[in-house]
């Protein structure tokens, strides 16, 4: 962390900025603030940062406000230090320092994913390899193509060719022994699903046989198909089977403990559809819960898929689970504050400011701007002309004066239903920018260094 850092501020938020550092004393580094003279530093320009700021004050870290839009090459190369964008908030500063101090790594992670073409039959070649390049960007390590009974692939051999071109590791699920012979002499990296009927087909070629119990309870029979891999000295994976809720999910849970101590080091595979699918739920949570038997049981792959419409980021969601977990596992420590991907409908720390603090903020407005904030006690919309506060941006409209500026009242109305949004479900908001949906959606494209483009939404009053 810097010896030293320059805060840059603006006039609304300095005092702010010194109640902030004021409440983490005594701070580790020495800290300077200038205010640039502006406002909202944030708004500053570049040009605007290198005509006020006279030097960088013997700072080896120059630190703007998150949503500063200028050059931070141009201004280090010019004032000889480092210079980095802060977090958005000020109120998130404490969170930003411990970041610099610990940086967190989701780089890393323990667990395979295997994603599902659920209908790999009835996709031409094209068709699968453009699928499995979605998937692959998802998150996914290995394709699995998934047969469906009744339904010829006589094209099966040409996907997992082609697939393998591509540099895909492929998997093969079927009940059919010949679909499944038809795929390990072809060349597939793995087999879904072997029982201790079928295990010998695993001698027909070099995929990793993932063994099943003949019927999910039975793991004696489970124990016959893995002492048989055992004895051939062959690679494999075990898969107890994730069975719905209300059909065995919890006794299939136990299943998994059960496998992992009678088989301390095997590797264990953990189809999550059942769990998924089957669950009217939003699967970021249903997949943060059985992320956290994967991690505490090391099970090492995940079969997940994306058929229904409620789980179409299931691969996304456990992608992100399984960073974020590895990363907890790694500190000793519970999955909190390993990242935010997870946290799709809600936000740990929607509301930073009260509506006292707003209310501060909103007397020293002089301009007809309206501004709109969401705190614990609802949705703010103030300029010069007033302050006025409710849950429903209805009571609102009566309170604005656009005249016939249909642009920018379109603007507003799109800024007060995402800050209904956001009071509602307990999201951070901020004016100009979209809501976050942690890996439910993209996350929107900015550009860190250029400004909006002007329009309804800027002009002046």
């Amino acid at each position: 962390m810097a010896r030293h850092i320059l805060f840059l501020t603006g006039s609304l938020a300095e005092n702010r900025l010194r109640q902030v550092l004021d409440s983490l004393a005594p701070l580790p580094f020495a800290a300077t603030i200038v205010n640039l003279g502006v406002k909202v530093a944030a708004l500053a320009t570049t040009e605007i940062v290198l005509r006020r700021l006279d030097s960088a004050h013997g700072a080896d870290l120059i630190l703007l406000p998150g949503r500063f839009r200028g050059d931070l090459a141009a201004l280090a190369a010019h004032f000889g230090t480092e210079v980095e964008r802060g977090p958005d908030e000020l109120e998130d500063l404490p969170q930003y320092f411990q970041r610099q101090a610990r940086p967190l790594d989701l780089s890393r992670h323990d667990t395979r994913i295997f994603a599902e073409i659920v209908d790999a039959p009835s996709r031409d070649t094209a068709a699968i390899l453009a699928k499995a390049a979605e998937l692959r960007a998802d998150g996914a390590d290995v394709i699995d193509l998934g047969c469906l009974p009744d339904t010829p692939f006589p094209h099966l051999e040409e996907a997992i060719g082609a697939l393998h071109d591509a540099g895909f590791a492929v998997s093969v699920d079927s009940l059919n022994v010949d679909e499944l012979l038809r795929a390990t002499r072809s060349g597939a990296d793995y087999l879904l699903s072997l029982t201790e009927e079928t295990v010998h087909l695993a001698d027909e070629g070099d995929a990793v046989p993932v063994l099943i119990p003949t019927t999910p309870p039975d793991l004696d029979s489970l124990g016959r198909a893995v002492d048989a891999m055992t004895r051939r000295g062959r690679r494999f994976l075990i898969d107890p089977i994730l069975e719905p809720i209300h059909h065995g999910f919890t006794d299939s849970l136990l299943r998994y403990r059960t496998v992992r101590e009678r088989w301390p080091d095997a590797e264990i595979l953990m189809g999550i559809g059942n769990v998924t699918e089957l669950t009217d739920a939003d699967t970021s949570g249903i997949t943060a819960v059985l992320m956290g038997v994967v991690s505490e049981l090391r099970i090492g792959n995940v079969l997940a898929v994306q058929v229904s419409p409620h789980c179409r980021r299931a691969i996304r969601e456990f992608d992100a689970a399984r960073r974020q977990f590895f990363a907890a596992r790694a500190a000793h420590s519970m999955p909190r504050g390993f990242g935010t991907g997870l946290l799709c409908l809600r936000d740990r720390r929607p509301f930073v400011r009260d509506a006292a603090l707003i209310a501060e903020t909103a007397a020293q407005i002089r301009d007809p701007n309206y501004r709109v904030e969401v705190s614990a006690e609802g949705i703010h919309l103030y300029n010069r002309d007033g302050h006025h506060r409710s849950t429903d941006p209805f009571d609102l409209f009566p309170k604005l004066d656009l005249g016939t500026d249909t642009g920018h009242a379109f603007y507003l109305g799109v800024e007060l239903a995402r800050a209904q949004i956001a009071w509602q479900l307990g999201k951070r908001y901020a004016q100009d920018s979209e809501l976050r949906w942690g890996v439910a959606t993209d996350e929107p494209k900015d550009d860190p260094t250029g400004f909006h483009a002007t329009g309804p939404t800027k002009r002046g009053g």
